[in-house]
């Protein structure tokens, strides 16, 4: 008798235990969405100023995911680049869990509702400058699910730094990172990860004015500030391409030097032309060298560019030497025209044969007359020689593969 009345005492008890997750489902299914979130929220348990793991001195796994929209522009002066994103993290808060309610499998917040969750304190570590997206309205979105799984994104416009190595510039690669830290929390309460698939994603449309887009590298965070603090970074492989210095660039020097060789086909007497068309290539080059380097900073190596545009005016410049060492040459025959011709004693005549001194001067000046020629022959070939031998060991060297 005494066990049965113990029994009728507990039994209230255990049919209310065994019914508790019955009765608690009837009680979420009986809630319109916007009371639910109400009742979520407003959870004893549940405090958006601390990590949802803070208490139990566990880190919070934030995953993250980028969306790249575009790459806006790659500036090598200011050694940086602009792009835009869709930044999506994901987490669990399991304050924020509703397992029995079933008229939805997640529920999803308004941008004003952001203030009442936990969201991670992520900071861009090599951001130059930045800015949220809020025509019409913020560009940002939180999807709350049935476990506490939180998904949140923004999409932002960044400027980030990229220290550029410009030596094989314009034909070169670049490596251009996007670190993510966290700026308040210590990896004693948030860590931070990559999705495990396809971390970085990017349309399939995008296009940039100088660089093809190759590939990402996820890597270690290293040499970052504060190493203690939440920590992942991605590298962008970036290949400059070429059409634009082939247009604007290289075969205009090219061009160029041609013209300075037109000078050795010209007569050793049109002095104006060959001085005008000598002065003319080398300002011309120059010109040309000031535009390809105006755009980039001031670095103390040799780039793949200087010693183009170097070895280009060194041509159009010796040209220009050429005809000076000619013209000299030249001027020296053209002050003894008299000793041209060996002169003989005339039966009729009383002159005199020309002294064993002006032979001697006759014949060195018809020597350097012939060299002078023999020179501008010389030259035709041997100057567009040199430059097809300098362009094969130009191109070799800087075109190989990094």
């Amino acid at each position: 008798m005494m066990l049965y009345r113990a029994l009728l005492a507990i039994f209230p008890t255990l049919l209310t235990i065994l019914h508790l997750p019955q009765a608690t489902s009837q009680i979420h299914n009986g809630l319109s969405r916007r009371e639910l979130l109400d009742q979520i929220l407003k959870n004893s348990s549940h405090d958006p100023r601390i990590p949802p793991d803070y208490e139990r001195d566990q880190p919070t796994n934030v995953t993250l995911q980028i969306h790249i929209l575009s790459f806006d522009s790659i500036n090598e002066g200011s050694m940086d680049y602009s792009i835009n994103i869709y930044l999506r993290e994901k987490w669990i808060d399991s304050r924020l869990a509703f397992m029995n309610y079933t008229k939805s499998d997640w529920l999803e917040l308004d941008t004003r509702m952001l203030d009442q969750v936990w969201v991670p304190d992520v900071y861009f570590q090599n951001e130059k400058k930045a800015a949220f997206h809020n025509i019409t309205v913020p560009n940002r979105l939180i999807h709350l699910y049935r476990n506490g799984t939180v998904n949140y994104s923004l999409r932002l416009s960044m400027t980030l730094s990229c220290h550029m190595f410009l030596d094989r510039y314009p034909m070169d690669s670049q490596s251009c990172p996007i670190i993510i830290q966290s700026y308040t929390y210590t990896t004693d309460n948030v860590v931070f990860s990559w999705t495990p698939f396809n971390p970085i994603t990017t349309n399939t449309n995008m296009e940039l004015p100088q660089f093809n887009f190759q590939k990402y590298e996820i890597v270690e965070c290293r040499d970052v500030y504060e190493k203690r603090f939440a920590c992942i970074m991605a590298n962008f492989k970036l290949k400059r391409d070429m059409g634009y210095f082939i247009l604007q660039v290289y075969v205009p020097s090219v061009l160029i030097v041609i013209l300075s060789w037109i000078s050795f086909w010209i007569d050793i007497g049109a002095v104006p032309a060959r001085i005008s068309l000598g002065v003319l290539t080398v300002l011309t080059m120059t010109t040309q060298s000031s535009g390809a380097q105006s755009s980039l900073p001031r670095v103390s190596y040799v780039k793949a560019i200087d010693v183009w545009m170097s070895i280009c005016l060194f041509f159009v410049f010796t040209a220009l030497l050429e005809y000076a060492y000619v013209n000299v040459q030249t001027r020296r025959a053209q002050n003894h025209p008299e000793r041209y011709k060996t002169k003989t004693k005339s039966p009729d005549t009383s002159r005199l044969q020309p002294s064993e001194s002006d032979r001697e001067t006759a014949t060195t000046v018809r020597k350097s007359f012939i060299a002078a020629r023999q020179l501008d022959k010389f030259s035709r070939w041997m100057f567009p020689l040199m430059f097809i031998l300098f362009n094969i060991l130009y191109w070799c060297i800087y075109l190989h593969v990094d």
